[in-house]
C-alpha cells in the first residue's frame, strides 16, 4: 500500500500510518486538541515527512458533531497542502466486514482485546426450537456509542446462499443490509434487530446469529439478552486492532472506493429487508467527503420568530 495516513474521530480519535502502529486517544476532552500533535507524530514515528503522504482515509462517522467535524476538516486541510488521495469510510459498515473476515479466518484480534460469547448452553436451547435443522448464518450488529444513552448501528448479514464456515467472498458482495445506518435507544435496537432477523430468516431459511461489535457494546450488554441468537459481543473497533486493524481500515476504503450510497427500502422504522449491500460509505476523491450525523438537530426555528431591535417578530414562512 502507499503511504497511507488514517484519521478517525469516530469515537475520540485514532491517527496512524499504514505499517505502524496507530496513536489512539479516548479521552474525549482532549483528543480533538491533541489531533494535529498526534498525526505529526504519527507521521514522524514512520519516517516520513507530510509531502511523502500519497493517500489519507478519513473517518466519516456516524459519531457526534463536533469530534467528527475537526477530523474531517482537519484530513481535508492535509490533503490539501499535500496533494494526497483523500478517501472518506464510515464506522459500521468496517465493522461488518472485519467480523465476516474474523469467521474466514483471514482476520484475529489482538490477545489485548476482550470477546463475550453467549453461553453455549443458551445457544444450543434456542437452536432446539427451530422446528428443523436449518444451515446457520451470522449478522453483526455494527454500533458506537453516540452518548445520551443511544447508539448508532447497522444490521449487515452474510449473504443467503453462504452458510457459516465457508467462504464469504471478498469485501462485502455476499453480505446483506438488513438495517441501515441509524441511531435509537438500546433497547429499542433490539426489538428492531429481532424483527429484522426474523424477516431475513424467514425469506432465506437459514438462522441468524447476531454479533455484536462496537463501542458501547458491552456497555448496553443487558439490552442484547433480548437477541434469541447472540454471538460475540465485542466492545471494540476495527481501529482498536492495532497496527493490522489500520491496515485493514485503510485497505478497506481503498478497495470500496467510488461505492456510493443508494437507497434502502424502508428501514428507518426497522424491520424491512434492503435489497443489497448498498450502504457502504466509501467514496471517490472526486466527491465530496461529508459527516454522518444522523442525529437530528436539537434547534429548530422559533414560531413566531424573536424580535429583533425595534422590530416586530415576524411569522416563519412553511
Amino acid at each position: 500500500m502507499t503511504n497511507t495516513v488514517v484519521i478517525d474521530t469516530s469515537y475520540g480519535s485514532t491517527v496512524g500510518v499504514v505499517g505502524h502502529e496507530p496513536v489512539a486517544e479516548h479521552d474525549s476532552r482532549t483528543h480533538v486538541e491533541r489531533l494535529q500533535v498526534d498525526i505529526a507524530t504519527a507521521i514522524k514515528e514512520a519516517g516520513l515527512r507530510s509531502s511523502d503522504i500519497e493517500r489519507i482515509v478519513v473517518g466519516i462517522g456516524p459519531a457526534p458533531f463536533t469530534g467528527l467535524r475537526a477530523g474531517i476538516v482537519t484530513a481535508k486541510a492535509l490533503a490539501f497542502a499535500t496533494g494526497a488521495e483523500l478517501l472518506g469510510q464510515d464506522a459500521l459498515s468496517v465493522q461488518a466486514d472485519m467480523v465476516a473476515a474474523y469467521y474466514r479466518g483471514e482476520f484475529s484480534f489482538p490477545d489485548s482485546i476482550e470477546v463475550a460469547a453467549a453461553p453455549v448452553a443458551e445457544q444450543g436451547a434456542a437452536a432446539e426450537t427451530l422446528a428443523a435443522p436449518a444451515p446457520v448464518s451470522h449478522a453483526t450488529l455494527a454500533v458506537n456509542d453516540a452518548r445520551r444513552k443511544q447508539l448508532y448501528f447497522t444490521l449487515i448479514a452474510d449473504g443467503d446462499d453462504v452458510p457459516s464456515g465457508q467462504s464469504h467472498g471478498n469485501g462485502h458482495d455476499n453480505r446483506k443490509v438488513l438495517i441501515d445506518m441509524d441511531i435509537d435507544y438500546p433497547q429499542r435496537i433490539a426489538e428492531r434487530v429481532n424483527a429484522a432477523i426474523a424477516q431475513h430468516d424467514g425469506r432465506s431459511g437459514v438462522h441468524t446469529v447476531v454479533d455484536v461489535v462496537g463501542h458501547g457494546a458491552a456497555k448496553y450488554a443487558e439490552s442484547w439478552s433480548a437477541l434469541p441468537q447472540l454471538g460475540m459481543v465485542l466492545d471494540a473497533s476495527v481501529l482498536d486492532m492495532g497496527a493490522s486493524g489500520l491496515a485493514w481500515y485503510a485497505e478497506h476504503a481503498h478497495a470500496n472506493r467510488g461505492v456510493t450510497r443508494a437507497g434502502s427500502d424502508g428501514n428507518a422504522d426497522g424491520g424491512t429487508v434492503a435489497d443489497s449491500y448498498t450502504n457502504h460509505r466509501a467514496i471517490s476523491p472526486t466527491d465530496a467527503i461529508e459527516p454522518l450525523y444522523l442525529r437530528r438537530p436539537d434547534v429548530s426555528v422559533p414560531s413566531p420568530l424573536k424580535h429583533v431591535l425595534h422590530h416586530a417578530g415576524a411569522e416563519r414562512a412553511e
